[in-house]
């Protein structure tokens, strides 16, 4: 039975690929608190909701415990990232206040 041979090179093309898959792509987010706030955050995919809510609450002036983000009826949460929930570039999210 034939096997693979493992190589530095093979090894170092591979955790290179992982470490770009971790980086993630960068995307634009829009959340729209529909008072006439509307605020464009640049994060990666990889980022948690958490994450866009402290980048949110830095545009804004606001705490980001008191940020509650959602679409439609799906409340996100804060330990789950973005890539989870499918939030691509130029989506637009609902931005409430607690």
């Amino acid at each position: 039975m034939g096997s693979k041979v493992v190589t530095r090179k093979t090894l170092a093309t591979f955790a290179a690929s992982r470490v770009k898959e971790e980086q993630g792509k960068t995307i634009e987010v829009v959340l729209n608190d529909r008072l006439g706030k509307k605020v464009r955050v640049k994060c990666e995919d990889v980022d948690t909701i958490g994450d866009l809510k402290k980048l949110v609450a830095a545009q804004m002036g606001t705490r980001a415990e008191k940020i509650k983000t959602q679409k439609w009826y799906n409340i996100y949460k804060d330990h789950i990232t973005l890539k989870d929930y499918e939030i691509h570039g130029g989506m637009g999210l609902e931005l409430y206040y607690n």
